[in-house]
């Protein structure tokens, strides 16, 4: 990632992170649905970096995966708003 990011490269990289800790974790989608109560689209939409998610939304799949923020919240260096 450039040194800038936009909005749509941090859903990207997020989405990334879910998926990565919900893989370590050998966690399916469905199972990590249930927990955070999501849908399992939504989730999915979320994974692939189509959706931006309330702050709300981020501690609910932080606490499904019993994950700090810190793993599933990317590191940037700036963001340039669209």
């Amino acid at each position: 990632m450039s040194e800038e990011n936009t909005e749509d490269d941090l859903a990207l990289l997020f989405g990334r992170y879910i998926k990565a800790a919900r893989v370590k974790r050998n966690i399916k989608q469905e199972e990590l649905c249930a927990s955070a109560n999501f849908d399992r689209s939504y989730l999915s939409k979320i994974e692939s970096g189509s959706y931006k998610i309330t702050l709300s939304k981020v501690y609910a799949l932080a606490a499904a995966l019993e994950c700090p923020l810190s793993e599933i919240l990317p590191e940037i260096n700036g963001v340039k708003i669209n």
